[in-house]
């Protein structure tokens, strides 16, 4: 059973595999879209125009699957739950499903797997992450290792 964590900052030994975070939510606007496209260069016609996008068979304008990761990634980094991070190592994620212009996603993060290392000062969390939309569809998922202070 996942135990959520109330609000404070953790770090690796303050954590147990099966604790969780649950993130507030925010709205993937058309601005947003537009501002990473802006940023990454990334103007692939299903992300630019609506028209474009239903010719693909989407409702409409679809945001970019990067752009939603890093927008869970800032959902977690600022839940009231936070762990006393240094650095991520890695991300292994899937898209499941399109984020449309409006939706609005938030994240539920697991803590799956802690790893002890030689630096005694820090250790590795390997965290499950699940983004759903208002609905409650999942539209991504995935884990992260986040390297954190003891």
């Amino acid at each position: 059973m996942n135990s959520a964590i109330p609000p404070g900052r953790y770090g690796f030994d303050d954590l147990s595999v099966g604790d969780c975070i649950e993130t507030a939510s925010t709205i993937v606007s058309a601005e947003a879209i537009d501002t990473f496209a802006d940023l990454t260069g990334d103007r692939f016609e299903i992300h630019m125009s609506d028209d474009a996008a239903a010719a693909h068979g989407f409702d409409a304008r679809v945001a970019h699957g990067l752009l939603v990761l890093s927008l869970v990634d800032g959902l977690k980094n600022q839940a009231p739950a936070q762990f006393k991070a240094q650095a991520s190592l890695g991300w292994n994620w899937s898209f499941r499903a399109p984020v449309i212009a409006g939706d609005e996603v938030s994240a539920k993060i697991v803590v799956a797997e802690k790893r002890e290392i030689e630096d005694k000062s820090r250790g590795i969390l390997r965290l499950e992450f699940e983004a759903v939309n208002q609905r409650g569809e999942c539209v991504q998922k995935g884990e992260n290792l986040l390297m954190v202070y003891r």
